[in-house]
């Protein structure tokens, strides 16, 4: 009997993997997708904001004024337009090409030159991108009390303090946004290919009726999972392995992690994205219905309720308690514990028993589904 049911196994494994190759579709999911989306948010996609244009306003002359300018210059995060009236940058606003302007007033010197006086200067920032808004804000102010540092130690102001800060950054060292978006990228590959494609490839069974084919013979539901589910693991693990050399080869993001425990948590969650897509493809059986169902229900999901770019602590208490059911927060977690710190074993095994147990209901429900399609 055991010998029947591996020589089914077999047969049904080797079936799939002869369709993975016979499908352009495979080949455009696993292969080429992956390295596009790896394209895109290694070199399109970017939340360092360097080279703000900005533009300057400089109604004094003076020394002072002029070394600030000289330090807005020389600073990596600004590329600055200079002016001499702050009408001169109200068309560069209203157009986009500039994302705000500073005034330094005509009584700048006046303030620098009195004791416990601070010169006062303006930010005009766009207000129509917040996010940009705050880092203009935050950028010139920074930038302006680095200025009046150097000017303190230079001109050995008294009272000066001798202690200096040199800030110091956990795990992204270089804050790059590059070290966690590529990371959190593989969890948006992983979900594509695991529920994308399963349920695209099974749909297309259903509607040639090689699924009712298939249940006509001895082959048990737990065999015709399992033989669906292997070939498709399989290929998702080739996947994650090429991901894996072009993240930390090519755009050279640091792995601390080990690669036995990043194979127990993509293993887990890709057993449940394969399960998803196979619920999907079983309640639908049309290709198109499919697709769609995938997107709304891995794709998106994965990109906005995962904490990939959109910080969760920061939704509506409502969205946040939804995000509880989506797989890949815990996994895009995980991807970021092992790349950034390491083998945080408390965290990695709650993220994967979390995802373990939402895989478990996906395959339980599929079961009971397929058998009442069987009566």
């Amino acid at each position: 009997m055991q010998k029947k049911v591996l020589r089914r196994l077999k047969a049904l494994i080797i079936k799939e993997f002869f369709q993975i190759i016979r499908d352009p579709s495979s080949f455009l999911i696993s292969i080429v997708l992956p390295l596009i989306l790896l394209f895109v948010y290694g070199f399109g996609v970017s939340l360092d904001l360097n080279h703000l244009k900005i533009g300057l306003v400089l109604e004094d002359t003076s020394p002072d004024v002029q070394s600030f300018a000289q330090s807005m210059t020389d600073s990596p995060f600004f590329n600055v337009k200079f002016a001499r009236d702050r009408r001169e940058f109200d068309r560069d606003i209203i157009n986009g090409d500039l994302r705000g302007f500073v005034v330094v007033p005509s009584y700048f010197s006046s303030f620098r030159n009195r004791p416990s006086s601070v010169a006062p200067i303006q930010v005009i920032a766009d207000g129509s991108e917040p996010n940009t808004a705050n880092f203009v804000q935050n950028y010139v102010r920074g930038a302006f009390q680095n200025w009046l540092q150097q000017e303190s130690i230079s001109s050995d102001l008294k009272g000066l303090s001798l202690v200096e800060l040199q800030p110091r950054y956990w795990y992204n060292e270089q804050l790059e946004s590059r070290n966690f978006l590529i990371p959190g990228s593989l969890a948006i590959i992983m979900s594509l290919i695991g529920t994308l494609l399963t349920a695209l490839v099974v749909a297309r069974e259903w509607e040639r009726g090689t699924m009712e084919s298939m249940m006509t013979t001895p082959v048990s539901i737990v065999e015709l999972l399992i033989g669906k589910v292997i070939p498709y693991f399989i290929l998702g693990f080739v996947t994650l392995a090429m991901c894996m050399v072009v993240a930390v080869f090519f755009y050279g993001v640091p792995f601390r992690g080990s690669i036995f425990a990043l194979c127990i948590v993509s293993g887990v969650f890709l057993l449940t994205a394969l399960g998803l897509g196979l619920l999907i493809s079983t309640i639908s059986k049309n290709q198109f219905v499919a697709g769609q169902i995938s997107t709304f229900t891995a794709f998106l999901p994965a990109f906005m309720l995962s904490g990939f770019i959109f910080e969760i602590s920061s939704m509506p208490w409502m969205i946040q308690a939804v995000t509880y059911f989506i797989t890949a927060r815990y996994y895009v977690s995980a991807l970021q514990t092992l790349f950034l710190v390491g083998d945080v074993w408390e965290l990695l095994v709650i993220d994967t028993i979390l995802m373990a147990a939402i895989g478990l209901v996906f395959f339980l429900f599929i079961a009971r589904i397929t058998r009442k399609r069987l009566e």
